[in-house]
């Protein structure tokens, strides 16, 4: 999704009128930084998206979408919003804004959807009208849909054209995720009308599923559209270690799970090793595992730490933690980890209209937060 590229004067000034608990500050490596709470009181947050109008949109994983105001209220949940399984990893999940969203008030939903055989992600819009959603229309589904609570994978890219990305995960499958027969452990393209574009890898080859664009993939948990270079990047849950970061492209596997630098949660070896021809190496890994989540450049017109440019930032789960990525093109050549939600599972990442980072907490009261430079 293209977070970067929303700036519109109003929402500056709806986040700078804020009001929210005292602020703490932060030594970092390249510069001292004051974390304000923006909003709290949410129920597990997944994903969230700044509005035109300076208010955010922001997904519960209990099935909720809800609005926050430049004051940090809460709306009542939208009606409209599609049924969700929310149980174990499953729920209401990612969101976005159309590109468009300025003419068609278009909000677009990834989540767990229920139905014969079990569960799988699904993908759809709605427009946003008030306090609703009005005519929801699925998108997409994750095929087959199946019995279990995990990896859902569920993160929305939007690419420069017309093209919209789906990160799946393996829905805890993996002996099926070299199988292009399903949608296991993919990355789905499709034109934001819903259609196949004619030039997907696989479009036209006898058994495979026309959608895909990259396969091998574990647990996707965070996606972003990088702003300079114009390509997906995304990151995956390994197993025991394996955290990966992948720029994925078209036709490509990824490996899961021949192929993985973690270990089986019985700390035995997946797979073939860590390397086999006709598979993708990752440009980062992680052993042992972060969990990483929600993932957001630092790349704008407008930055407010301008000692950050250019650097990539992702939540931990497990290492509660925001890991601070310096890039060389591809290359991640340092990292820094900074504890700026006091210990809490970091959830997503955003990069916010007025040049400020901004975080989401996943607990049971969830909190966004605001990452700026201290005056």
């Amino acid at each position: 999704m293209i977070r970067e590229l929303l700036l519109p004067t109003l929402a500056a000034a709806s986040l700078a009128a804020t009001t929210a608990a005292e602020a703490r500050e932060i030594a970092t490596e390249r510069a001292t930084i004051r974390v304000t709470e923006v909003a709290s009181g949410l129920e597990h947050p997944w994903g969230f998206e700044f509005l035109p109008d300076g208010r955010i949109i922001v997904t519960e994983r209990p099935g909720r979408v809800r609005l926050i105001a430049g004051d940090g209220t809460l709306s009542p949940p939208l009606a409209g919003v599609p049924r969700v399984r929310a149980q174990g990893q499953g729920g209401m999940l990612d969101v976005a804004l159309d590109p468009d969203f300025a003419a068609n008030a278009r909000v677009w939903l990834c989540y767990s959807e229920p139905g014969d055989g079990g569960a799988s992600t699904a993908l759809g819009h709605g427009r946003l009208d008030r306090n609703a959603l009005r005519d929801f229309t699925v998108v997409y589904g994750q095929q087959p849909k199946t019995s279990g609570n995990l990896h859902y994978g569920c993160r929305i890219v939007f690419d420069d054209g017309d093209h919209v990305f789906l990160a799946l995960g393996d829905r805890f499958r993996r002996d099926q995720v070299q199988d292009l027969g399903n949608d296991f452990g993919k990355v789905i393209r499709l034109r934001r009308d819903g259609s196949v574009p004619a030039d997907n890898p696989y479009v036209g080859r006898d058994g495979a599923r026309p959608g895909i664009w990259s396969h091998g993939h574990r647990n996707i948990q965070g996606a972003a559209w990088h702003p300079e270079r114009r390509e997906l990047w995304t990151v995956e849950h390994g197993a025991r270690g394996g955290d990966e970061i992948n720029a994925p492209r078209a036709g490509l596997n990824y490996g899961w799970p021949v192929i993985t630098y973690g270990r089986d949660y019985t700390f035995l070896r997946i797979g073939e090793g860590t390397a086999k021809p006709g598979m993708e190496q990752p440009l980062h890994y992680w052993d042992p595992s972060i969990a990483p989540s929600g993932m957001a450049f630092h790349i704008a017109p407008t930055l407010a730490i301008p000692a950050w440019r250019g650097n990539l930032f992702i939540g931990g789960l497990k290492e509660q933690r925001l890991s601070r990525l310096e890039l060389d093109g591809q290359r991640i050549v340092h990292e820094e980890r900074i504890d700026v939600a006091g210990n809490q599972r970091i959830r997503d990442v955003v990069m916010g209209p007025d040049g400020h980072l901004y975080v989401a907490t996943d607990a049971p009261n969830g909190r966004v937060l605001r990452i700026e430079a201290a005056r």
